[in-house]
This record gives structure tokens, sequence and C-alpha cells, in this order.
């Protein structure tokens, strides 16, 4: 039994045996502090933060002069609770005023972000803001907003200043209890308000002038808006997002095919990117340093290049806007390249380790965040499986080994991702493997090259030939993009997990990567558990939207809106949580919700739910107002005593979007503030605080 057991039947004295192979699983752990603080309903006190100080400084000891098989116990325990200091420090360093009304009129500030909204229009994100009527102290530090109506009287680049008249709301929560939380992302991004503008915004101050750190911002915007001059229509757009992370000309359209034919990681700059931009920038540097026979005969060209490829990798980081992705592929590409310079070996599990033990410790958010998920995860299995397969590599022709490593590496990859992507964008790619064989060697061997000659060859003004080269190479992804995501079944909608099924699956796939023997089968048993629970996950029977404006209801269609459009985001966001990808149109077609516009009525079980928009709504939920009904009202109850389960605009405010479920005792309504909890980045403004100086609808 005990050979059986392996290191389970001892395992303190195994982990002991295995100290110096375990530097991967310190991530693991800072993860396993980090989560559950995420996880809280409440916000810690000074109580829980002295107590997982004491753990922190009980594990250091154990670490460190304890008895050895408790050595590697204590310095779990020490990352655990370091995870959770580092989040709740993180969580209060970044604070920053929220706006707690909606707001309309003068919105002043300096431009430090430019991308696209939902709606697939120019939003701006502005710092040093200025609003009318507001105090310095209350104004938000950031804020965003989308550009509607007639534009074009400014260019917008990082470090000018605008001034503009728009509407602005507090970022809006979760668009069903345990849904996507804008807040919180809000919260650190440091985002204290968004909104739109139908007027036209109109310049103060050029961006030369006071545009303090922007410089690299604005050198990233001059560089794509010349490849975008160069290089016309979505090829121009993607080769500017390639080449310096600048996604905003991207239209929706081409998004959506990205997405549908699983190369939106093209889009966005990661470690393929970084990786082919200084595999490029080495090989060439040194082959072509090697035909010098001066130089190759008497100076290590090797090294020589390895330390080109990482400034010119320090400088890709900065030009691209330093996300999370970003960053992760450089550290990695680092560590890669200062092994060259060390004569060590470059690639393995602790670099990627060391990667994300600086990300977590600076930004512990981002643990929650798909773009960190997914870029692990997909090194992590990409490193794992590399260096199981390297006898079988030796086994195959040196002609088909690029085309093994390819079909290894998207196979091993988008293995790795599916899930998360699932899990956060609730699709699947069907033909993924299919259109990156055919665009990531077109990256690889067209883009990234071109890219960086044309770069190169610009200053001498004999950059068109490179320009061209990269307009081919873009527009053949995109007709791969288009191709591929037209497929009959190219995508296919998956339903949003349970809350425990993406950590449990995660922790999992690492068990099973990173363990040996019987925790390996432990990590397998531990990814099929959590694939059960998200196959009988079961959504809500009604959902109502945070101003009570749009309802859903489940049928055996699919869910039912309440209007056609309106909402869209809400909307999308519901039907996607789903598993469908019916367009709201078709959504509100369906039977189930009985009556007429502005006054709906469904069955859920045995109880009668009203839906009442309008100016005539508080007069027609008066009458339904029963007991043992639940009446849904947009808008302010101005009747006299309640006797149904009613929730009105001032009650939504409160309790934020509603989800109902049919259970064996009625019926039973779940709250986005009881999922949520009373955590910094949705505490409400004390009565009387939040003063409204204008009305305006919603923000888009």
């Amino acid at each position: 039994m005990r050979r059986f057991l392996g290191p389970l039947a001892d395992p303190f004295g195994a982990l002991a045996a295995e100290r110096g192979q375990l530097f991967p699983w310190v991530p693991v752990f800072l993860s396993l502090g980090i989560g559950p603080w995420f996880a809280l309903r409440v916000e810690p006190g000074p109580v829980a933060y002295l107590s997982a100080g004491a753990l922190a400084l009980a594990g250091l000891m154990l670490w460190r002069r304890g008895a050895e098989r408790w050595q590697i116990p204590g310095a779990a325990l020490m990352l655990v609770a370091a995870g959770f200091l580092l989040a709740g420090h993180r969580a209060n360093s970044v604070a920053a005023p929220v706006l707690d009304f909606r707001y309309y009129g003068s919105i002043e500030g300096r431009i430090v972000a430019i991308d696209r909204s939902f709606s697939d229009e120019t939003r701006l994100t502005l710092d040093d803001v200025v609003l009318e009527r507001v105090a310095p102290d209350r104004t938000p530090a950031l804020v965003r907003v989308a550009l509607h109506g007639k534009q074009g009287f400014v260019a917008p680049e990082p470090g000018l200043r605008v001034i503009l008249s728009g509407h602005l709301s507090p970022p809006e929560g979760p668009v069903e209890p345990g849904g996507f939380d804008f807040q919180r992302l809000a919260w650190f991004a440091r985002l204290g308000a968004v909104g739109y503008t139908r007027s036209p915004v109109l310049a103060l101050k050029p961006a030369g002038e006071g545009a303090g750190g922007l410089g690299i911002h604005r050198l990233r915007m001059r560089l794509s808006a010349s490849i975008r001059e160069r290089i016309e229509g979505q090829s121009g757009a993607l080769a500017a997002a390639l080449m310096t992370g600048d996604r905003s000309g991207i239209a929706a359209a081409t998004n959506d095919a990205m997405r549908g034919s699983n190369l939106s990681h093209l889009i966005s700059i990661s470690g393929l990117h970084m990786g082919l931009l200084t595999g490029f920038v080495f090989m060439a540097l040194r082959h072509g340093l090697s035909l010098v026979p001066p130089v190759a005969l008497r100076m290590n060209v090797k090294k020589i290049s390895a330390a080109v490829a990482l400034l010119a990798a320090a400088f890709y980081l900065a030009l691209s806007g330093m996300n999370v992705a970003t960053i992760r592929a450089f550290l990695m590409v680092a560590v890669m390249l200062f092994a060259v310079l060390l004569d060590r070996r470059a690639m393995t599990l602790r670099s990627v380790a060391i990667a994300a033990v600086l990300i977590l410790a600076a930004e512990p958010e981002s643990l929650i965040e798909p773009g960190f998920q997914m870029s692990f995860g997909a090194t992590t299995a990409l490193v794992a499986v590399f260096g199981l397969a390297g006898r079988w590599q030796a086994r195959v022709p040196k002609a088909l080994v690029p085309v093994a490593t390819l079909l290894l590496s998207s196979f091993v990859a988008g293995l790795a991702t599916a899930p998360i992507a699932a899990a956060h964008f609730n699709r699947v790619a069907e033909y993924g493997l299919l259109a990156n064989l055919v665009a990531v060697p077109l990256t690889g061997f067209v883009v990234m090259p071109a890219g960086v000659v044309a770069a190169l060859l610009a200053p001498l003004g004999l950059e068109a030939p490179a320009l061209w080269a990269l307009d081919l190479g873009c527009r053949g992804i995109l007709a791969t993009a288009h191709w591929v995501a037209g497929l009959e079944g190219a995508v296919f909608a998956v339903p949003a997990p349970p809350p425990e099924a993406l950590p449990l699956m995660g922790l999992g796939a690492l068990a099973a990567l990173l363990a040996r023997r019987a925790v390996r089968t432990g990590g397998a048993v531990a990814v099929l558990a959590a694939l059960a629970t998200w196959s009988v996950e079961d959504r809500p029977a009604l959902l109502v939207s945070a101003d009570g404006e749009l309802i859903g209801l489940m049928t055996e269609e699919g869910r039912a809106l309440s209007k056609p459009k309106g909402a869209g985001f809400v909307a999308k966001s519901w039907l996607e949580d789903d598993g469908d990808l019916s367009p709201q149109e078709s959504a509100y077609v369906r039977s189930g919700l009985f009556g007429t516009k502005g006054a709906l009525t469904a069955t859920i079980g045995a109880t009668p739910v009203f839906h009442f928009t309008g100016k005539a709504a508080p007069e027609a939920a008066q009458a339904a107002c029963v007991k043992g009904t639940v009446v849904i009202l947009a808008g302010i109850w101005s009747g006299g005593t309640v006797t149904c389960d009613l929730y009105d605009a001032a009650r939504l405010g409160e309790t934020g979007a509603l989800a109902v479920r049919e259970g064996p005792q009625g019926i039973a309504v779940e709250t986005a503030r009881e999922v949520a909890g009373e955590r910094l980045w949705n505490q409400r403004p004390e009565r009387g605080a939040g003063k409204r100086l204008a009305l305006s609808r919603p923000a888009e």
C-alpha cells in the first residue's frame, strides 16, 4: 500500500526530499492567498490582516528554523498569508474617488489611452480630470468617455488636453449575481467614472505641453497612425496592433472574426509576439555578425545578439502598453536571454514561476483576469509538455521538426487555454487549430520580420518593400480569420461555469503538470470534477437588470428578453452566459413573456412575476402588487403599503441585478449585492453624499 500511495504515504517527508524542485509551486501558493481574498464577501479588517501577518511570520520561522520535514509546509503557509496581505495592500493602495451620482456637464482632462467601446466607437481615457461643480477630492482620478455623434475636430493622442460636454456614471456592478464585476476591474484601474458624449471633443492644450510620462505613449500612437496611413483598412489596423499594441483601429467585425477563429491572441501582444520579435532580432544579428570573420573570431556573437535582443524586447514592452501578457512575455524572454548570457539553460518552469511571482507581487488582481490565466496557462503547459517531448523530437526527421513543433504547440496551447476562454467568453472556436496553423507561421515568418525591417529602414526612407510584406502578411491573417470563422459550426457557445469550477480545474491541471506520481492522478481527478460541476450548472429562471429596464425569462427556446434593443451589453452578457449566441432581437421574439409593451408578466413555478416600464409603470404596479406576487418596477414606487415582493428603482439601486431561481420551497431571489458582498470597489456612499447634479440615462 505504501508503495502504491508513493508520496501520499509520507507527504511531509516527500516534500522535504523534493525541495530543490518545488520553486514552480511558489506562485501557486501565493495565488491560494490572493484568490480567497477576492472571494470574500466582507472587506477584511485589521484583525484579519494581523492574523495573516502572524501566520506569515509563523510560516517564515518554520521555513528557516523548523525541522526539515516542516520547512516546506512553513514556506507554503508563509506564501499563502503573503498573498492575502499583498491583495489587501494593493486594493487599498490604488484607492481613488469614485463618482457617486450621474453627472452631465463639462469634462476636462488629459488623454492617457485610446481604445474602442462596446458599440465600436472611439473611447478616450482621461486623467487630471476637472468636472464642473465637483470638488477635487471627489473627482475621479481617471474617467472613460465614448465618442458618439459628429467628431473629427481634433486628432486624439496621449498627452492632448481636451474638453467636452458629456454624461458620466459610476462604474456599474455585475449584470447578474456572480457575473463579471466591472466595478472591481475599474477600482484597480483607478477608473472612477464611465460615460459618453454626443458633442464635439475640443483641444485645450497640445500634447507636447505637460505630457509628463506619456512620451512613449505618444510615440506609440504616432507609429500606429503612421502604419495605418501607409497600410489601408483593417490590414493596417492589424499591423498597428501587432507592432505597437494599439487596437483602437480594430473594428468590431474584425474582432468577431478573430475570436471566432481563435486568433484573437494575435491582436493582444503577448508571448508569441515577444518571442517572434526577439527571436528574429537574435537570429538575424547572430547570423549577420557570424558573416564578419574579424567579429566572429574575436567576440562572442551569441551573447552580443542576446544583449541586443533584450534591449529590443524592453523597447517593445514599453511601446506596447505594458499589459500583463506583455510583461509576462518580457520577463520570460529576459530570463531566457540572461540564461544565454550566463551560459545556463534558458526555458524552464522556474523561469515561468519567476515571471508569475513578479506579476502577482506587483498586481495581485491579475490572478482573476483572463489575460494572466490564459498567458500562464499556455506557457506552463508548453514548457512542461516540450520538456517531456524532448526524446520524441529527437526521433522526428529534421525536415519535419518545424511542422511537428507548430502542430504540438498549437494543440497544447489551445487545449490549455480553451477552458479559460470558454469560462470568460462563453465560446469555443471549433477550428482554432486550423486557423493557427496558417496564421502563426504568417506572423512569425512574414509579419514580425517585416515590421522589424521596416522600423530599421524607415529613417533611410527605404521601408516601402517591408511595409508591402507587412501588409501582405496581415491580409493573409485576416483572410484566414474570416474564412475559418465563417465555416459552419466554427463557434459553439458554452454556458458560464459555477464559481468553483475554474479554480478547481486550474489547481488540478497544475498538480497534473507539476507534481509527481499519485498527486498527478489527484490533479486529473480534480479537473474531471470541475468539468462535472460545469456540466450540471443550472442557469437562473429569470434575470433582472440593475435598473429594472430589462428582464430575461428562461424558456425551452432559450432566454426570452423583454425588449429588442437597448441595454445591449446586459442582454448580450446574459445570453452568452446561457451559452446562447443569438442576437437580442431573436431573443425578444421568443414566447414566455406575456402582455403588452411596458407591462409584461410571467410565471415561475406558481409565482406570478410582473414587469412594468414607462411612464404608466408606477400606476400599473399598484394594481399588480398583491400578496404572493413579484413586481419589477423600472421606476419609483408611489403607492401606499407594499404587499408584494417589490423591486422598484430605489430597491434595485441597493440590490443590483437580480437572479430568480425556482426551488422546492418556491422561488428564491438572489441579488448581485449579496453575491459580491461589501468590498472597497462597491461601497455605497453615505446617505446624502451622492447628491445628483444632473440626471442622464446610463453611460454607454
